[in-house]
This record gives C-alpha cells, structure tokens and sequence, in this order.
C-alpha cells in the first residue's frame, strides 16, 4: 500500500513539473512573439532634440535666484550641504 502512494505521489510530482515547465515555453514564446510584433509595426518614437539649454540656462538664473537656493540647501542641510550646480528645468 505505501508503494501505491508513492509511486502515486511521483506520477503527481512528474505531471505537475511537466505541465509547469510547458506553460512557461508557451509564456516565454508568446513574449518573444509579441516583442517581435510590437517591433515590426509599431513606429519608433522620434525625440525632440533640444539646443544648448546648459548656456541658456545658467545666463537666465540671476543671483538672487542663486543666493535663494543657495540659502535653502544650506538650510535644509544643517550648513553642510552647498549647491554645486543650477540648471533650469
């Protein structure tokens, strides 16, 4: 009678890892499918190039608006922390 369970019980183990591991190749195989498909037609994103907005943002930051934040990080920071670099978003 233990045998019959045994044996029962790796029957159950076998099925159960066969049928994990088949679900997984079709999850894996339906990614890949759909990665290609999103790939073949859908168009590509184009991005905006900016220009020089390092030059113009540091020429428009006057130094009232740099004492400002100098004066709030070093607030915020208990004195040890300084502001090494300001660039308009």
């Amino acid at each position: 009678m233990i045998t019959n369970d045994i044996f029962g019980a790796l029957q159950l183990l076998v099925v159960g890892m066969i049928t994990v591991f088949l679900v997984l190749l079709i999850v894996i195989n339906l990614g890949k499918l759909l990665i290609w498909a999103v790939n073949k037609w859908a168009p590509e994103e184009t991005v905006a190039q900016k220009s020089a907005p390092a030059a113009k943002a540091i020429a428009s930051i006057d130094a009232t608006t740099k004492a400002i934040i100098d004066a709030t990080v070093s607030q915020i920071t208990g004195g040890k922390g300084r502001a090494s670099k300001i660039t308009k978003m």
